[in-house]
């Protein structure tokens, strides 16, 4: 909603099963809000036969819905924003290629940490480097969830693909874009809580571990009060992840009314990739 806001943008109507939605006076008063698919749909109708332009349907439903969303908003012609993961599993990316070519339709996935100030520069400077060199990176994220995680649709390995599409995908979609195609992966733990792993890219080696759990944070993340830690070294360089997050939210939303967003194609490597580490398919 920020991100609609900031670029100057209205949101028309929203659905959602909770009606918890509170916030929206925060950004949206004057939006009209749904419980009900069916009722959302039959006041977009409505409102499309009035002559309004129904520009984006923006889609941030539990995973395991944002494929059937995304063909919703094919189907009523309008141009489609989805949160991570797009999709759960290959197959179900190739089933919405056909239906984004037989609508003629257009579909952003948000993967913002391709926009980090840090992250450019670093595959600026990978791409630079013509030595062939395979760099020893390390990845160690760590974004601690309550209880409640677990006991909501987040923590259901069906709905949420579990940890490497639900919180891994953003990381591991910007190593491929930085070292290159996949060659293999091994995990060397999977759990609920917490995934471990090495990954071979074209240009390098990597060492990843995520992780839900308060206990792996460090003691100066501890001290700070802080519920997130993420570092990623790459040849024993340090690049700290934990700033530059604030507006790439926004940033996104502007690339996407450019024309420059991020589609199916864009997607397809970590869409296999998190598919083939849930099913520890190396």
């Amino acid at each position: 909603m920020k991100a609609i806001k900031d670029t100057g943008n209205n949101l028309i109507a929203a659905l959602d099963p909770n009606d918890s939605i509170g916030v929206l006076d925060s950004y949206f008063p004057n939006a009209d809000f749904f419980t009900e698919f069916e009722r959302f749909d039959r006041f977009l109708e409505k409102f499309k036969r009035e002559g309004n332009n129904l520009d984006y349907v923006s889609i941030c439903s539990p995973n395991y819905l944002h494929d059937a969303h995304i063909r919703y908003g094919l189907k009523i012609g309008a141009k489609v924003i989805c949160e991570k993961p797009i999709v759960l599993n290959p197959w179900n990316l190739e089933s919405l290629e056909k239906s984004q070519n037989e609508y003629a339709g257009e579909i952003n996935n948000i993967m913002q940490l391709r926009l980090h100030p840090e992250l450019i520069q670093l595959r600026e400077s990978v791409k630079a480097d013509t030595s062939n060199k395979i760099h020893k990176v390390k990845l160690k994220y760590i974004s601690a969830r309550g209880k409640w995680y677990h006991v909501s649709w987040k923590g259901e390995e069906e709905k949420s693909g579990g940890l490497a599409s639900n919180i891994g995908i953003h990381f591991f979609d910007v190593l491929i874009w930085i070292f290159g195609k996949v060659i293999s992966n091994k995990n060397s733990h999977n759990s609920s809580s917490k995934i471990k792993g090495t990954l071979n890219l074209e240009k390098a080696v990597v060492e990843w571990d995520l992780s839900i759990n308060s206990e792996d944070l460090p003691s100066q993340s501890i001290e700070k009060g802080d519920k997130t830690f993420k570092y990623l070294y790459m040849d024993g360089q340090e690049i700290d992840l934990n700033y530059g997050f604030e507006n790439l939210h926004t940033e996104s939303y502007y690339k996407i009314l450019e024309g420059k967003g991020f589609g199916l194609s864009d997607i397809k490597p970590v869409i296999d990739l998190v598919y083939k580490i849930r099913n520890d398919v190396a």
